[in-house]
């Protein structure tokens, strides 16, 4: 898989790092051991966290800036990672969907970042550009209908969007047929270090969870 970076994107955040994991899986209903490392995270941040400081971490703070500088709202339209850390912070479960999902989740809510999870067999051709969402683009994000990413940093195949930060595309979710996947990790605060660690960390989750090797790992700018 081939990720561009677009100069749309480099104009707003020209410390941007991303990393793709690409790997051959199993995907399974439930698992309950992913589910304990889960509520560790859970107790941790309900100690250490508000609503309002998460914030204030770095990976959050940085996504909200560039949403920002795109000409969105990130109040309304939160980051993935930011509306998953509040929702445990609320006192509420996590959506529970299977093994995969489920694993992007934790790695999202551990590292702050926001994270895609696509089934890469459903891409359409080998490339994914990263540019900016455009005013009456189609986008059905995931359970959540249409919805207007003018604005919103975007991954699009040949065919149009599959990811924003706040969420992913119908077209190109995992399902627990999904055996080829991709994840990309949106780092905005430019600490390439961190980006790394959360891509391995990924990697460890699917050898533990996902009948994987953990795949090859890809990290990518503008260029």
């Amino acid at each position: 898989m081939h990720i561009i970076v677009s100069q749309e994107i480099e104009t707003v955040c020209p410390t941007f790092v991303g990393a793709a994991v690409e790997a051959q899986v199993v995907n399974t209903p439930y698992s309950q051991e992913l589910w304990d490392e889960i509520h560790v995270f859970e107790d941790r941040f309900r100690q250490e966290l508000t609503t309002e400081s998460l914030k204030d971490l770095p990976s959050i703070a940085a996504t909200r800036r560039v949403y920002k500088a795109c000409g969105k709202d990130p109040s309304r339209y939160r980051p993935a990672s930011e509306q998953l850390i509040r929702r445990m912070l609320q006192g509420k479960e996590l959506y529970q969907i299977d093994t995969l999902v489920d694993l992007i989740n934790l790695a999202s809510i551990a590292y702050g970042y926001s994270i895609g999870g696509f089934d890469a067999d459903k891409f359409v051709g080998d490339t994914l550009t990263l540019g900016v969402g455009r005013e009456g683009e189609p986008y059905e994000g995931i359970g959540r209908g249409m919805l207007n990413i003018a604005g919103l940093p975007v991954y699009r195949d040949a065919e149009g969007g599959v990811g924003t930060p706040t969420s992913d595309h119908e077209r190109t979710k995992i399902t627990l047929g999904t055996t080829h996947l991709v994840v990309l990790i949106n780092g905005y605060d430019g600490n390439e270090q961190r980006v790394a660690a959360n891509a391995q960390f990924i990697q460890d989750l699917l050898r533990k969870y996902a009948q994987s090797d953990g795949g090859t790992v890809t990290l990518y700018r503008y260029q």
